[in-house]
């Protein structure tokens, strides 16, 4: 499958979250911390809802199975707050290396850029515009480049999990 294909795949996959009863949730974020569980690909594509953490396992699913290489980001503003974060896929193909993304509405659809670098920077700053107000500190914002998880994780279990990975540098 090309990637084009596989993001054909997710039109039917909606954002939102399944709980540990396996109930699901569109806008409904108030028990999501007590009661998320990380999906695996098969129950995502059996739910056909999931947030950006269940939808880039998918993807990592379908790409891998393809053949093509990927590697995973997590991105995390540390606020004493709610948090956000946002996680992601990239692939290299033909000496080009592109972000995969569907669960992020506004930037939906396959970005390509010459190099990592320069994808990580163009990510982060749509993050900080998007996610962020103006008025942060950017030594609180960090990505970190993450390995598959173990499915069925809670909210702090997958946050651990991710930045237990390498952190990516803001340079």
């Amino acid at each position: 499958m090309v990637p084009k294909e596989i993001f054909e795949l997710f039109n039917e996959i909606e954002y939102g979250w399944v709980d540990k009863d396996n109930k699901k949730h569109i806008v409904d974020y108030d028990t999501f911390f007590d009661k998320y569980k990380l999906q695996s690909p098969d129950e995502l594509q059996e739910s056909r809802i999931g947030v950006c953490w269940d939808q880039v396992e998918l993807e990592r699913y379908y790409f891998n199975n393809s053949g093509i290489d990927v590697k995973t980001y997590y991105m995390v503003y540390y606020d004493n707050a709610k948090c956000p974060t946002h996680t992601f896929l990239t692939y290299k193909l033909d000496h080009k290396v592109y972000w995969f993304e569907h669960s992020w509405d506004r930037h939906k659809g396959i970005h390509e850029y010459n190099n990592l670098k320069e994808l990580l920077v163009d990510v982060r700053k749509k993050f900080i515009v998007d996610q962020l107000s103006e008025d942060i500190c950017y030594d609180n914002l960090y990505i970190y480049e993450y390995t598959k998880p173990r499915y069925g994780m809670s909210v702090e279990e997958y946050c651990k999990h991710c930045e237990s990975g390498s952190e990516v540098k803001n340079d």
